[in-house]
């Protein structure tokens, strides 16, 4: 069985400011690389294809994580807790909207009620 949990933080930016959210998400990877729980953790940006033509917000953050736990943890940690005060919340911010979302890859619990 497995334990992982897969989350996905997608991140629409204020107009003007796609490249310095970028940049300032990017610069969460290093630390976040060396939880021991990290199994990955990649911003990504939205590219066009004609065989993807789904909506998003264009920045994505692509996340696994060994187990609940870790991935609590990481949430909790003091440089992702000003992240989301300094970048999203505040009024200054460049973020215009987020959303995190997770999941996991058993499906023993789908007769479950479902969020959404």
């Amino acid at each position: 069985m497995s334990s992982l949990v897969y989350c996905t933080a997608q991140f629409k930016p204020k107009p003007g400011k796609e490249r310095e959210l970028f940049k300032v998400l990017q610069s969460l990877e290093p630390n976040a690389h060396r939880e021991d729980a990290c199994v990955q953790y990649t911003v990504t940006r939205q590219i066009s294809s004609p065989f993807a033509e789904g909506t998003s917000f264009p920045i994505v953050f692509h996340e696994i994580w060994s187990d609940m736990e870790s991935f609590e943890a990481h949430c909790q940690r003091r440089e992702i807790v000003e992240f989301f005060e300094r970048y999203c919340k505040a009024e200054d911010g460049l973020a215009e909207d987020w959303n995190v979302c997770i999941y996991t890859d058993e499906p023993e619990d789908f007769d479950a009620p479902q969020i959404g």
